[in-house]
């Protein structure tokens, strides 16, 4: 599918004379490992949003409880619509109004591995992987480490599907689970929630 389909979904939410969120207009996929991205979203709900980089665009999962560095931690995952690549930046605050609006930081964001193979062991396309409803990743990123899997548990007739992110192998030495989200600091600009908040309230 052409980028400007994928990204479709995703414009028709947005008024981009409203929103400083990228319109996915600019950027394309560059040589290199594929790049992910975990961000806090303050909306009506606090979440963590996913992404993945596939082809020309960021996959996104919207996970309430965030990615967990404990392999006894299944962490629900909610597909949301394609992103653009330039999302992978994007920090500040959607208006109030606007679809998703509320306060976004960039919690975590680097490179990852993908680890999918087949019954056989041969790799197998991470996009197919995923249309099957499991891949396997390892990500590299700067708070994210080792090997994560997204797995699809239900498959809704009204295209409403759940999945579960799942930290695989032995538990991170450094702490499980994920940070107080409010108390949280950008990967990107070091600020919270509340100080990305309190700078575009000065603009």
């Amino acid at each position: 599918m052409a980028e400007e389909d994928r990204l479709r979904t995703y414009r028709g939410k947005r008024d981009f004379e409203r929103t400083r969120e990228p319109s996915g207009r600019a950027a394309r996929a560059e040589g290199g490992a594929p790049r992910f991205v975990v961000q806090i979203h303050d909306a009506r709900r606090m979440h963590f949003d996913f992404r993945l980089q596939v082809g020309d665009v960021l996959r996104s999962w919207s996970v309430p409880k965030g990615p967990s560095g404990d392999p006894a931690d299944k962490r629900l995952a909610v597909p949301t619509e394609d992103h653009p690549l330039e999302y992978e930046d994007f920090e500040g605050v959607i208006p109030k109004g606007e679809y998703g609006g509320g306060t976004v930081i960039v919690w975590d964001r680097g490179t990852y591995e993908p680890l999918s193979h087949d019954r056989r062991g041969r790799p197998v396309d991470f996009a197919e992987s995923l249309e099957r409803g499991h891949a396997t990743f390892r990500l590299h990123g700067s708070k994210l480490h080792g090997e994560y899997a997204l797995t699809r548990f239900r498959s809704g007739a009204d295209g409403e599907d759940a999945w579960l992110l799942v930290r695989k192998g032995p538990a991170r030495a450094d702490g499980h689970g994920t940070p107080d989200p409010r108390r949280a600091r950008s990967v990107r600009t070091g600020r919270t929630l509340a100080q990305v908040a309190a700078d575009a309230g000065r603009r």
